[in-house]
C-alpha cells in the first residue's frame, strides 16, 4: 500500500516524464530516494521565480497528477520509492525503479530467489526448474521469474503447485501480457503470489526492457538460479548484474557445460556450480542460513 502522498507522487512522475537534466530514471529514484521528497528535488530542479513554472513544467504537473488519479482507480497497486511498502532489497541496487506496478501481494521485507534460464528449454531444464522451485517453495522462499516461456513458466506452475509464492517480474506494462500464451499464468501468479512490473502499465515488449527487468529481479532476491541458457540469454545478463549486485548465482552443470559466459562466470567469487537439485538446494539453504546469522558486534 502506498504511504507518499498523492502529491509527492505525482510530482515524481512528472520528474520521470520531463528527465531533467537528461537524468535516468534509477538517478531520479536515487535523489528522490535520499531526500526522502520528490518535491524537494523538483524545487531544485526548477526552482521559484517570479515568473512561476514555465509552461511545460506545469503542464507536465497537472498531466501526472491526472494520470495519478487514473491509477488509483485501476485495478493494480502503484508503490514509488518513497513507499514504506518499497522493497527494501531494491534500494540496495544502482538500478532501482523510481516505481513498481504490482498485482498481488509485493511484500517490502522477502526471502526470494530466482529460478531463471532459456525459453526455449529442454526436458532437463524444465525438470530441474520444477524441481527447484518445489524446493524453494517448501521452504517457504518465495520463487522469483519473468513470466517467460520455457524456464519460467515450469517454475512459477511448480512453486503454484507446491503452494508456494511466485514472484512474476514482467518486461511489459502491468496491463500487457507477454507471451499471450501465458495470461491465465499471470492471473494465477498475481492471486498466489505478486505480479511486478516497472514499465508503465501499457508498455509494450521492447528489446531493452528484458534487461531492466532482469536486473530488477536479481534485486528483488537473496540469490539467482540459472538452470539452462544460450550464449545470450536474458539469464546470461541476470547472472552478470546478480555478480555485480554482490547477490550469490548458482549455475547448473548444463550452464556451464554448454555456454562459454557460464565457464567463465563459474571462478567469479559468490557463483556456485550444481550438479544436481540436490546440491542446488544445498547452496540456497547455505545462502538463507547466513542471512538469518545476526551480525558480528562492532568492537
Amino acid at each position: 500500500m502506498a504511504t507518499s502522498s498523492v502529491n509527492e507522487s505525482a510530482t515524481l512522475l512528472a520528474l520521470l516524464q520531463l528527465r531533467p537534466n537528461r537524468m535516468s530514471w534509477p538517478e531520479i529514484a536515487t535523489e528522490v530516494a535520499l531526500r526522502g521528497s520528490a518535491t524537494a528535488l523538483w524545487d531544485e530542479i526548477y526552482p521559484a521565480t517570479l515568473e512561476g513554472m514555465s509552461s511545460a513544467e506545469d503542464t507536465a504537473r497537472h498531466d501526472a497528477a491526472a494520470t495519478w488519479a487514473q491509477w488509483a482507480a485501476s485495478d493494480f497497486d502503484v508503490i514509488t520509492v518513497l513507499d514504506d511498502s518499497y522493497p527494501v532489497a531494491l534500494k540496495a541496487i544502482h538500478q532501482m525503479p523510481p516505481m513498481l506496478f504490482t498485482r498481488g501481494e509485493l511484500r517490502p521485507v522477502e526471502t526470494a530467489v530466482s529460478v531463471v534460464g532459456s525459453r526455449d528449454s529442454s526436458t532437463e531444464g524444465t525438470k530441474i526448474a520444477a524441481n527447484v522451485a518445489r524446493g524453494l517453495a517448501e521452504r517457504g522462499i518465495a520463487v522469483l521469474s519473468g513470466l517467460a516461456t520455457g524456464i519460467d513458466t515450469a517454475a512459477h506452475r511448480a512453486a503454484l503447485d507446491a503452494g508456494g509464492r511466485p514472484i512474476g517480474v514482467i518486461g511489459t506494462g502491468i496491463l500487457r501480457t507477454y507471451p499471450a500464451a501465458n495470461k491465465a499464468l499471470h492471473t494465477e501468479v498475481a492471486a498466489a503470489g505478486a505480479l511486478v512490473s516497472q514499465f508503465l502499465p501499457d508498455a509494450p515488449p521492447q528489446k531493452h526492457s528484458f534487461p531492466m527487468r532482469n536486473a530488477t529481479m536479481s534485486g528483488l532476491g537473496v540469490a539467482s538460479v540459472v538452470v539452462e541458457a544460450g550464449e545470450h540469454s536474458g539469464a546470461r545478463i541476470q547472472a552478470r548484474v546478480a555478480v555485480e549486485h554482490g547477490r550469490p548465482v548458482i549455475l547448473t552443470d548444463l550452464v556451464v557445460s554448454r555456454t562459454q559466459w557460464g565457464r567463465a562466470l563459474q571462478d567469479r567469487p559468490g557463483v556456485f556450480v550444481a550438479t544436481s537439485t540436490a546440491e542446488v538446494m544445498r547452496v540456497v539453504d547455505r545462502i538463507v542460513e547466513l542471512i538469518a546469522e545476526p551480525a558480528l558486534p562492532v568492537l
